[in-house]
């Protein structure tokens, strides 16, 4: 048996949209469920070849640029001004 990296690199991209769909709706094409072993090594050899195949915005997990959505102001402080005298 081969090791998880050359599993990895003969996943094509059909094998790729399979195990991605099977993980989304927890069954293989034949309909049986996947169990809990399957989908945590279906996930893991998923984002694996993500890695190597496809761009950081397209892969598993991706959030996008993250910053304050509300870009408020800084609030000043009121106890310690920089006009205070010394």
């Amino acid at each position: 048996m081969s090791s998880f990296a050359e599993m990895i690199e003969n996943i094509t991209p059909e094998i790729y949209e399979s195990l991605k769909l099977a993980v989304e709706i927890g069954k293989w094409p034949d309909g049986r469920k996947l169990s809990q072993e399957q989908k945590e090594l279906s996930l893991q050899a998923m984002i694996a070849w993500e890695m190597d195949n496809l761009p950081e915005d397209q892969r598993t997990g991706y959030m996008g640029p993250q910053e304050c959505a509300s870009h408020a102001e800084p609030i000043p402080n009121m106890i310690f001004s920089s006009n205070s005298l010394h």
